[in-house]
């Protein structure tokens, strides 16, 4: 899958995936060190944006896995908790 992001593309139309590299990349630029203040202060604002759009993703992801159980046969059968078991 190609990566169609852009600095730009809003927070929240970004795929899990796409929302890790972008946080990749801001981290890099802001352990660089070579960044102004001011653009700085705008990557990190984007970073803790994306970091939290990926800790949303991956409890999406857990709740849907949450969400099926299996009997002995490996037939799911319904919904538990995470933790139970």
């Amino acid at each position: 899958m190609t990566d169609t992001s852009t600095p730009e593309t809003p927070v929240e139309e970004l795929s899990f995936e796409q929302a890790m590299r972008a946080l990749e990349t801001v981290v890099d630029q802001l352990e660089r060190g070579d960044v102004a203040l001011d653009a700085s202060i705008a990557l990190y604002d984007r970073g803790a944006k994306l970091k939290k759009r990926c800790e949303d993703e991956l409890k999406r992801a857990e709740e849907k896995v949450a969400a099926i159980t299996l009997d002995a046969k490996g037939t799911p059968t319904g919904t538990a908790p995470l933790d139970a078991g």
